[in-house]
């Protein structure tokens, strides 16, 4: 009898136990956005130049492993970027949409050009400011020379190479006619992919892209009356209208990342500093990039 007992009793504590660390683990889950209930958004924050899609990527990844988000929201505010990364980031959100049907909206900031354009175009709605800068859709790449200035200092490059154009766009020479050719080419296929992408996110004739897709930029207002962007409104709005198409009631919970601490060259390139987004890309390690870049 006495051994039923203490039998008993091990039994209600474990089980309390149990049941007390489930509940933690719960309150641990709701407290920090990957919580079992539904009513959520992520929200995701793609602001200056896109250099790197590697945080966005992982974010989005984060998201789509947590089953209580219904939709996502992508702020934006950047000039563009390198073409690589745009390209990554708007396929993630394809690949969303396509493989787990989640909504995807887009709201545009003060700025939403070119690459962040581009972004934008994998997208259930797109949602501009009437003043958003937007549009620039093309291509650019910036190459500087500095073969005079060596000459007054006396400094002659040297280089050996195993192909004629293996050192072409190098700035210890002149582009050649023939170096330019071959970048042109390079430049219009992306801007080729650049007007596709707008073409099939925007559902627009192809012919109507190409006659705006020249660099220019529009406001908001300019840019949803040739049907670029669908509605005018801000932040609040967008999310309003993601929680509608995922069929959450009342307020939704919003989840999104912790902004990563600013950086020095965050302060270099930011809107303070003299030097453009391609001599940040020098900056940060890189050469020459082709470039979704309003400049």
């Amino acid at each position: 009898m006495q051994k039923t007992r203490v039998w008993r009793a091990v039994s209600w504590i474990v089980g309390g136990g149990s049941a007390f660390l489930f509940l933690l683990f719960l309150l641990s889950l709701y407290l920090s956005g990957e919580g079992l209930g539904a009513g959520k958004i992520g929200l995701i924050h793609i602001e200056g130049v896109i250099l790197d899609s590697k945080e966005v990527l992982q974010e989005l990844e984060k998201h789509q492993r947590n089953h209580a988000i219904k939709a996502l929201v992508v702020r934006i505010n950047s000039p563009g970027g390198t073409v690589a990364a745009a390209q990554e980031i708007y396929e993630e959100l394809n690949k969303i949409r396509s493989r787990q049907g989640k909504p995807v909206i887009v709201s545009m900031g003060g700025l939403a050009a070119s690459g962040g354009y581009y972004i934008a175009c994998a997208s259930d709605r797109i949602f501009a400011n009437p003043g958003t800068i937007t549009g620039s859709i093309g291509v650019i790449m910036q190459l500087a020379n500095i073969s005079q200035l060596l000459e007054k200092v006396g400094i002659k490059s040297v280089v050996i190479k195993s192909g004629q154009h293996k050192d072409m766009g190098s700035f210890t020479k002149e582009l050649s006619t023939e170096d330019q050719r071959i970048f042109q080419g390079v430049l219009d296929d992306a801007h080729d992919q650049f007007v596709e992408a707008v073409v099939k996110g925007r559902r627009i004739d192809k012919g109507r892209v190409r006659e705006i897709a020249d660099g220019r930029i529009f406001t908001g207002r300019q840019a949803k009356s040739l049907g670029l962007v669908d509605e005018l409104g801000d932040l609040a709005d967008a999310i309003s209208y993601a929680a509608q198409r995922a069929g959450i009631k009342g307020t939704p919970k919003i989840v999104e990342q912790r902004r990563r601490k600013f950086s020095l060259l965050d302060l270099l390139g930011s809107k303070i500093s003299p030097l453009s987004p391609a001599s940040m890309e020098l900056l940060r390690g890189g050469y020459f990039s082709v470039q979704y870049l309003m400049e």
